[in-house]
C-alpha cells in the first residue's frame, strides 16, 4: 500500500467510526454508521449522519418559491429517513392514487357479447392451450375493435379476426371470420397442394387496412421457411 492509501483508510476511519457522546442513546452502535449503507437500511429511525442540505440548489429554489414551497405535486422530502422508508411512502401515495380510477373503471365496464370458441373437458389437467396471439386493435376512424388470434387445436393454419363496434348497441358483419393460408404461397402449378402448407407463427395490425403474418412451413425438416406476409383486410 502507499502512504496515499494508508492516510485515506485512516481519515475514513477518523470520520466514520470515532465515538460520538450525542448518539449513546441512540439504538444501535455508538458510531456512525458509513454514509451510504445507512440509506439502504429498511427501517423507520431516524439516519444516523442525515445529508448535509446547506446550499443545495433545488431547496433554496423551493424555499424562494411560493408557488411550489406547498405545491401538492411536489413528493415530499424526508432528509432523515432512510431509501427504504421513502419507497415506503412513494408507494402508498401511488397506491391511493390508482385506487379512485381502479374503481371508477371496475364500475364501468360490463360485458357486451359472449361469443362461444371452444369446449373443454370437466378437468382441467386435461385441457390444453387452445387460445394463441391474442392482439388488439382499435381503428378510430371506422370505430371498430378487433381482435387477432389463433387456435390450436385443427387450425394452425389459420388465423381469426373478431370484429365488435366500439357502439355496444352496433353490429358488425362477420363479426367473427377465419382466414386460412393453407398452400396459397405455392409457386408454380408443379408442386402438390399439400407440399407447402403454413402456419401462423405471430399477427398484428400494421395499419387500419393491413395485416402482417409471420409464416412457418409445416414440414419436418430443417431449415423450414418462414414468411412476413402482409395481408389486406379487404
Amino acid at each position: 500500500m502507499t502512504q496515499k492509501d494508508i492516510t485515506f483508510v485512516a481519515d475514513f476511519l477518523t470520520e466514520h467510526f470515532n465515538e460520538a457522546p450525542e448518539l449513546y442513546n441512540r439504538k444501535g452502535k455508538y458510531f456512525n454508521v458509513e454514509r451510504v449503507g445507512q440509506y439502504l437500511k429498511d427501517e423507520d429511525d431516524d439516519l444516523v449522519s442525515p445529508p448535509n442540505t446547506e446550499g443545495n440548489q433545488w431547496f433554496n429554489f423551493l424555499k424562494n418559491s411560493t408557488h411550489l414551497k406547498e405545491s401538492p405535486l411536489l413528493f415530499p422530502y424526508y432528509p432523515e429517513k432512510s431509501l427504504h422508508f421513502v419507497k415506503r411512502q412513494m408507494e402508498g401515495v401511488i397506491d391511493q392514487c390508482l385506487q379512485k380510477p381502479a374503481d371508477i373503471i371496475g364500475k364501468s365496464v360490463r360485458q357486451a357479447v359472449c361469443v362461444s370458441l371452444y369446449k373443454t373437458s370437466q378437468s382441467e389437467d386435461s385441457t390444453p392451450r387452445l387460445f394463441k396471439l391474442p392482439f388488439l386493435w382499435n381503428d378510430k376512424t371506422s370505430n371498430i375493435h378487433y381482435v387477432l388470434f389463433t387456435m390450436l387445436e385443427d387450425s394452425v393454419s389459420r388465423i381469426y379476426i373478431l370484429r365488435r363496434h366500439t357502439d355496444t348497441t352496433r353490429s358488425v358483419s362477420s363479426g367473427i371470420l377465419a382466414v386460412e393460408f393453407g398452400n396459397f404461397l405455392n409457386s408454380s402449378i408443379s408442386e402438390s397442394s399439400d407440399s407447402r402448407c403454413y402456419s401462423c407463427l405471430d399477427a398484428h395490425f400494421y395499419d387500419n387496412e393491413t395485416v402482417t403474418v409471420v409464416l412457418k412451413e409445416n414440414v419436418e425438416q430443417e431449415g423450414k421457411e418462414r414468411v412476413l406476409a402482409q395481408l389486406p383486410l379487404s
